[in-house]
């Protein structure tokens, strides 16, 4: 019997067919992939163990919230948040053309980190430059906040590549989120050394990238928080937070 041979323009079809469906195959893959990865991409704001309480009951205000909290305790630097209060930034989304872009006030935004151990906490730990005084690492709570779960709230949003006041930082809006691990230096946002010798120059500025949400957040936005030690993860549980929703970690603090 002679073999039965496929015509050369159906053969050809069924292999563009076959390259179409490997091709929809890898943007599945890659799609899936770059969403699980966004799971895994957290948010941390750091604040005094007594402003905790507050926190629970009504979320994270703005200061210039109608719900803002009348008996706040600031950690921070003084003169760095009169910074940013009236500091006006640009939206550029990483384009040139600087022609239609919008600009915001970053005082208007509640600012948040992609990791811990910043530049910032070393200050606020040791003291020095604007901080008014020195604060136990005990008494420091990390407020941690899923990524994806802020997305998917609706909240109005932007984020950096770095911090916010430096003139080399670039800003972005909601329609870049997809993208923002090319965005943001995770190498940067996770090293241990951010100064001294070795070090690159940009590291610093990179590791201190935000995430600013213009809006207060609310308290079932909060996946968690990370105390120091073991006294101060108690207090949080007297609180009222249960213990599975506590980490200790004194790795996370200078």
């Amino acid at each position: 019997m002679a073999e039965r041979l496929i015509p050369l323009k159906i053969f050809s079809k069924r292999i563009h067919l076959l390259d179409f469906s490997i091709y929809i195959c890898v943007l599945v893959l890659f799609y899936n992939y770059k969403s699980m990865s966004l799971t895994k991409i957290f948010l941390y704001r750091i604040t005094h163990i007594d402003n905790i309480p507050f926190i629970l009951e009504n979320g994270i205000t703005h200061k210039n919230s109608v719900k803002a909290n009348p008996n706040y305790i600031n950690i921070g630097d003084v003169s760095l948040i009169d910074t940013r209060r009236d500091r006006r930034i640009s939206i550029t989304n990483g384009e040139r053309d600087f022609g239609n872009i919008d600009s915001v006030v970053l005082g208007e935004y509640i600012p948040f980190y992609f990791g811990s151990r910043m530049p910032m906490l070393y200050v606020i730990q040791k003291g020095g430059n604007f901080v008014t005084r020195a604060t136990s690492p005990a008494k420091i709570i990390y407020i941690v906040c899923r990524l994806t779960d802020v997305v998917k709230s609706g909240i109005e949003y932007i984020f950096s590549d770095g911090h916010a006041t430096d003139n080399f930082t670039t800003f972005y809006d909601a329609t870049k989120i997809s993208t923002i691990e090319r965005i943001i230096d995770f190498q940067s946002v996770k090293a241990v050394k951010w100064s001294g010798e070795g070090v690159p120059l940009d590291l610093k500025r990179k590791k201190q990238a935000e995430f600013l949400i213009k809006e207060d957040v609310s308290p079932d936005l909060i996946a968690g928080f990370i105390c120091y030690n073991e006294n101060a993860g108690n207090e949080l549980e007297i609180l009222g937070i249960e213990k599975s929703r506590i980490k200790i970690l004194p790795s996370a603090y200078y």
